[in-house]
């Protein structure tokens, strides 16, 4: 496999296979592309080194505790954007039960976003599609089908919850 199959493939990381064909009978690597490559694959283990000792000099640093507002009394007026990004109700990202972190907004720092808070604008009452669709970063449609499935949802509960009277 010569440099420009590799590159053309978009090979990132060779094989001892491929770096041998990359070699010429003498020893020598092919081309100029050829040792850039090599290089790079071999710097891996070294960017490693690199992380572990950043991530070691993090947990050397002290722990800050922020006065983070527990109930809604407490948060309602607090500073806008509202810097705590941990709270379950904060806009920015979504944590999924499986523990997966969806940022909402990756264009946008915390800072630029127009609103932050969801409670906050549940507190302004009834919104458009549009207007819900902008703050959530969804199009009109998903907005739609989330409607639908949740006005589902609160049915079946309404249903459950009356044959469990009966």
């Amino acid at each position: 496999m010569y440099v420009s199959e590799a590159a053309r493939l978009g090979v990132a990381k060779l094989t001892r296979t491929a770096k041998r064909r990359l070699r010429h009978p003498s020893g020598e690597l092919r081309d100029k592309r050829a040792r850039a490559i090599v290089a790079e694959t071999m710097a891996v283990p070294r960017a490693q080194r690199h992380r572990d000792a950043a991530l070691a000099e993090l947990r050397r640093l002290p722990v800050v505790q922020h006065d983070r507002p527990l109930t809604r009394g407490e948060c309602e007026g607090g500073h806008r954007p509202c810097p705590f990004v941990s709270c379950r109700h904060h806009l920015f990202l979504d944590a999924s039960s499986k523990g997966s972190i969806k940022l909402n907004f990756p264009d946008l720092e915390v800072e630029a976003m127009t609103e932050s808070c969801s409670l906050d604008v549940a507190d302004r009452g009834g919104a458009t599609p549009e207007r819900v669709g902008e703050v959530m970063n969804l199009t009109r449609e998903r907005v739609r089908q989330l409607t639908v499935k949740a006005a589902a949802a609160i049915a079946e509960n309404l249903n459950a919850m009356n044959g469990a009277k009966d």
